[in-house]
């Protein structure tokens, strides 16, 4: 080969080089990796401020429709349902038709499903209009914008994917004041229309510019990364011992979501307190998902797993025995402290499990276990203090069961990962 040659040919490596680095540069602008999460945090800021935010309107529900607790409860329990359950095709939608599109969808639901419910004449149609638009419209929100955030970093994804999780916690904090505040303006069904006008504002907004696609193209064809099959898994007993672990806490887990504001309302407290202290879960809950990981990096994942399971139900045994505004502040946010822990910890220990291959879809299958607790949970409790005239029996039956979670997550840490 020629000098000419060589140096011809190092000039067009050179090139090719500079130009795959500038079309990666393209695709992937900094400013534009960033608008993508703010949009992700701002979607699931809406949809789970307006989920979270039924607290404060459940005294107004119970007055309007002369209903127990077990069915005002349930309302919220079908639409927590229903977003578990359609996190992962949420996800497979997202992937077929992109993120844009599915978001606008749920977008559309949650608007929708709150205006209705400003208009529902009964109980029964809360749950066509509030829980299956909050639910659906949640579902396909939350995995699809978590996942669009994925492809647009290979440094600091893990913070990235932190940021936008962080709008759940944000909105819990946030929303239900403001959903408070204007039920006092307007009355509960104004409430409603303001929070589906906050949605689909702000939500509108947001799901016009995640984008699951950097460049607009479907990202590059890869190997798949190493680990156990969907299907493996899920045959496989180590799966379901891990499933069962799920199960058990979040029987609890949504109870203070539901019935923490008039819990204080029975106590003495007025109406505002009660919203404030579901606010401080969210509260907890920011702090809990930025903080675990140093820790779970010295105890482990799984045995981090055990604890924050062990602390909802300490946290449980402390609501069962608090009364004032300080013991039930420092309970609620101790309790989000550990409920964010949780939900940070569970994809890694998937992650360590299972593997990379099929990670989404294991934690879709798993979060179908927090939809069932959900679902059951907050209305048994409803149903169990409308028997006996307190609370004490669901809470205390709710913290055994973190406990026996607890139990389960912690003989779960010499469990060897599944094989590819």
């Amino acid at each position: 080969m020629s000098v000419c040659a060589a140096g011809g040919s190092r000039r067009s490596g050179r090139s090719r080089r500079a130009a795959r680095w500038f079309e990666v540069s393209r695709l992937k602008p900094p400013q534009t990796r960033w608008l993508v999460v703010a949009a992700a945090f701002t979607l699931m800021f809406v949809g789970f401020g307006a989920a979270y935010s039924f607290a404060a309107f459940f005294r107004a529900l119970q007055e309007e429709f002369a209903a127990s607790r077990g069915h005002v409860s349930a309302v919220f329990s079908v639409a927590a349902f229903l977003w578990f359950a359609l996190g992962a095709p949420g996800g497979m939608l997202a992937d077929r038709f992109g993120t844009r599109r599915v978001a606008l969808a749920g977008v559309a639901c949650l608007g929708a499903g709150l205006a209705a419910a400003g208009l529902a004449p009964s109980l029964t149609l809360l749950y066509v209009t509030f829980s299956v638009g909050l639910g659906v419209g949640i579902g396909l929100t939350y995995v699809p914008s978590v996942g669009a955030v994925q492809p647009w970093f290979t440094h600091n994804r893990a913070f990235a994917s932190g940021i936008a999780v962080a709008g759940i916690g944000a909105g819990n904090f946030l929303v239900p004041p403001l959903a408070a505040w204007w039920i006092e303006l307007f009355g509960w069904r104004g409430a409603f229309f303001a929070l589906a006008a906050l949605c689909v504002v702000l939500g509108g907004a947001a799901a016009a510019v995640v984008d699951n696609r950097p460049g607009g193209v479907p990202r590059a064809a890869a190997p798949p990364p190493a680990g156990a099959a969907l299907g493996s898994a899920l045959r496989s007993r180590l799966f379901w011992a891990l499933y069962g672990t799920l199960l058990l806490p979040m029987f609890g887990c949504f109870v203070p979501m539901v019935h923490l504001a008039p819990y204080a309302t029975d106590a003495g407290h007025p109406e505002a307190v009660g919203v404030l202290l579901v606010s401080l879960i969210g509260l907890g809950s920011l702090l809990g998902r930025f903080s675990i990981g140093a820790f779970a990096d010295r105890v482990g994942r799984i045995a981090a797993l055990a604890w924050m399971f062990a602390g909802l139900g300490a946290m449980l045994l402390a609501w069962w025995v608090s009364t004032s505004v300080l013991a039930l502040g420092a309970m609620a946010v101790a309790f989000g402290v550990f409920y964010g822990g949780f939900v940070a910890t569970l994809p890694a220990v998937v992650m360590d499990l299972f593997g990379g291959r099929a990670v989404a879809g294991i934690i879709g299958w798993l979060y179908t276990a927090a939809g069932v607790g959900t679902l059951a949970g907050p209305p048994l409790a409803g149903v169990a203090f409308d028997a006996f005239g307190s609370y004490d029996v669901p809470i205390l039956a709710a913290a055994v069961l973190s406990f026996a979670g607890a139990a389960g997550a912690y003989a779960l840490r010499g469990a060897r990962p599944l094989p590819s």
